[in-house]
């Protein structure tokens, strides 16, 4: 079916040589000997994807993630495995990859649509369009050197898109440019999943993972380790970077919320207060307050307690620290325990499903030394307050005047 990605144990190895003169003497050599080690940027990656799924692929530099994107693409083939792709590809997959820098937008635009596999009569056939939608006025007959590298991503995504087609790929390249753009580019995206066509998204920005995909997958070292929902795959992946030294653990718990750290701090309790008392309902714009107990494991110079309260679909919502309040601890002694409260004061958040994550670590982020992160440690539920019926993530303050214009129509 069209739109279909099938890949079955595939892998990519190159060969790397310490000096350019040995890939020479390796070819003279005749196979005799070799001065070369491989390296595998992808390893056994099992992959379906659905005709009309979006899916974003998560890891960190050197993961794996656009060598699998390439390899979709066709730009370079596999050393082991089978893959299959059915239908037209569209990809974004380096900024101004196939441009000439010497050559007019509107000429460069004509041969990357070429090279995407359409008709040149196809690609003229866009231009308008194509020209409508990049908004750079008279700058598509001037020289591409003569361009921004935001507008260089305006002219490639306008080509890459100005037929939808039935697989769209997308690794990193909407970073770039102003944030107009990029809502128009993720509005055209969603227009393109409506109606059919499969998405495979690589970004770092949880939010837009989780707003655009229906399910993530998470490369290391080159191999696909998880595959799963978005919220569960994100959580997992920062886990992980939290977890760059050896003795941190990870730990996934039945409910799927994913703990990490490496202990010299633990959470002991979590709890939501209402009228100082727990519980798990709140009123959309009242009062409530978060309490964590902690205990130092070992002794820690510095130690930053953090939440983040996000929507069910793993959308944060707001999160802040003791580090950004002033309130951290500094120089704890082990064994020592420790109740951090967030007042806060006015629930400013619509009817529905909340959760809260909690993090212990050093000064601002938990990147800079992971005691202990507990993802959905706490689930709450937020009803009907006293204001108007609204609906949203948000609850806002909101006042409506009107008044009769004195103005005539037309004048």
């Amino acid at each position: 079916m069209k739109g279909e990605v099938n890949c079955v144990g595939l892998g990519k190895a190159y060969r790397q040589y310490a000096a350019p003169w040995l890939r020479l003497a390796e070819w003279a050599a005749a196979g005799a000997w070799t001065r070369h080690r491989v390296h595998w940027a992808l390893r056994d990656a099992t992959l379906h994807v659905g005709r009309g799924e979006a899916v974003g692929i998560l890891g960190p530099n050197g993961a794996g993630k656009s060598t699998l994107l390439k390899l979709i693409t066709g730009t370079t083939r596999p050393t082991t495995g089978t893959l299959q792709v059915e239908g037209s590809v569209a990809a974004l997959l380096e900024l101004g990859i196939g441009f000439h820098p010497e050559v007019s937008g509107r000429d460069n635009a004509m041969m990357a649509g070429q090279l995407l596999g359409y008709r040149a009569a196809e690609v003229a056939a866009c231009m308008p369009a194509i020209e409508t939608f990049a908004e750079i006025g008279e700058f598509i007959d001037r020289p591409l050197r003569t361009y921004s590298s935001g507008m260089q991503v305006r002219l490639a995504f306008s080509v890459a898109t100005a037929i939808r087609p039935d697989i769209l790929i997308v690794d990193e390249a909407l970073s770039v440019g102003d944030a107009y753009f990029q809502h128009k580019s993720f509005a055209r995206i969603r227009e393109f999943r409506a109606a059919g066509t499969t998405l495979l998204f690589v970004s770092h920005s949880a939010a837009i993972v989780k707003s655009l995909c229906d399910r993530a997958v998470l490369l290391e070292n080159g191999r696909i380790i998880r595959d799963a929902a978005p919220d569960r795959v994100i959580d997992d992946y920062h886990a992980r970077i939290a977890d760059h030294a050896v003795e941190n653990a990870i730990v996934e718990g039945r409910g799927g919320d994913v703990r990490s750290g490496d202990r010299r701090a633990a959470i002991e309790e979590i709890a939501l207060l209402r009228n100082e008392a727990p519980t798990l309902v709140v009123r959309s714009g009242e009062r409530a307050t978060l309490r964590v107990r902690w205990r130092a494991i070992a002794p820690l110079d510095d130690v930053t307690v953090g939440f983040i309260i996000r929507d069910p679909l793993g959308n944060d919502v707001y999160g802040t620290n003791t580090y950004h309040l002033q309130h951290r601890q500094l120089d704890v002694p082990a064994g020592s325990s420790f109740i951090c409260e967030f007042d806060i004061g006015r629930v400013a958040l619509g009817v529905g499903h909340y959760n809260v994550s909690i993090a212990l670590h050093r000064e601002m982020v938990h990147v800079s030394g992971n005691y202990d992160w507990w993802d959905r440690a706490l689930t709450f539920e937020v009803i009907p307050g006293r204001g108007v019926h609204a609906i949203g993530v948000a609850a806002l303050e909101v006042e409506c005047r009107m008044k009769q214009s004195t103005m005539r129509a037309g004048g």
